[in-house]
């Protein structure tokens, strides 16, 4: 099972105006308060991310925003950020929106506004754009510099990614004790990214001892969240009765359930489970597999 960079929740993936311009042409315009207002709280509404603690008590906040919703949040968000005592996460949310509109360098634009007053999920936001280069010049020390400031404020995607970057070894030299110290500390504070993480670093022996048994305890944890790999990761460990007896009614349930949370290890998994009775012909070549359709 590969591990790979933890590329944060809050952009699964995007104005004519950039932010900047848009700033510009709204100070010409004088903007009611009762339209700032409502301008926020849809913008709120729309793209507030759950992890941000500044984001209203009463606001749930989604880690996705929802396609038809794009442009409301965009439109909503422009107009929350015009004020001139915007609040910072306003410009966060703005990034969000950006983002989902495959804007990426706008949304690096509102990020940093967001950054520059303190705002650290922003911070994680703009430090995984330029992990990746999206919109941005790639600049690993930058992301990394940004990664630890937000996880030393308490920032539990901050915590996740910083380890993500030391178990890759980007920008840093890798070290896995490092990386699984951060994933610790992020895990403690409930993430299930961290915890799949953890999972994945002791089934391989990665900064400590290869343990089977203590690998599924993690995955058992992240799988409590829902988290998709780690339910793959438990029907894999019940197919090959690794830390367990096989049970393959079991793993197939894991994979389903995982499948359902957008693991495509999982679904192919149970497409080899329900189809494993392969058709060959009289010359031996496999022509098709025979499959199931019960649980």
């Amino acid at each position: 099972m590969t591990k790979t960079i933890t590329t944060i929740s809050i952009t699964k993936s995007f104005s004519v105006f950039s932010s900047a311009t848009f700033i510009a042409a709204a100070l010409l315009v004088a903007v009611p308060a009762h339209a700032a207002t409502d301008n926020l709280a849809t913008c709120d509404r729309l793209a507030a991310h759950p992890d941000d603690k500044d984001k209203p008590s009463d606001i749930k906040g989604s880690y996705d925003i929802a396609k038809a919703d794009v442009a409301t949040a965009l439109k909503a968000c422009k107009a929350a950020v015009s004020p001139p005592d915007a609040p910072r996460r306003a410009w966060f949310e703005l990034g969000r929106a950006y983002e989902f509109n495959r804007q990426k360098a706008d949304a690096a634009k509102a990020y940093r506004k967001a950054v520059d007053a303190g705002n650290t999920t922003a911070m994680v936001g703009l430090g995984t754009l330029l992990v990746n280069g999206d919109g941005v010049k790639k600049d690993e020390a930058e992301a990394r510099a940004l990664f630890e400031k937000a996880a030393n404020a308490g920032d539990v995607m901050g915590m996740s990614n910083l380890g993500a970057l030391y178990g890759a070894g980007l920008g840093v030299p890798a070290d896995f004790i490092t990386a699984r110290k951060w994933y610790e500390k992020a895990a403690a504070a409930n993430s299930s990214e961290a915890m799949f993480q953890l999972g994945l670093m002791t089934q391989d022996g990665d900064g400590g001892p290869k343990d089977d048994a203590a690998a599924k305890i993690w995955f058992e944890k992240a799988a409590e969240h829902n988290h998709g790999g780690a339910l793959e990761r438990l029907g894999a460990y019940a197919e090959e009765g690794r830390a367990g007896q096989k049970d393959e009614k079991a793993a197939v349930a894991f994979y389903k359930k995982a499948a359902d949370f957008g693991s495509d290890d999982a679904a192919d998994a149970l497409q080899r489970l329900r189809c494993k009775f392969t058709m060959k012909d009289k010359d031996g070549k496999v022509v098709g597999n025979i499959c199931y359709t019960g649980d």
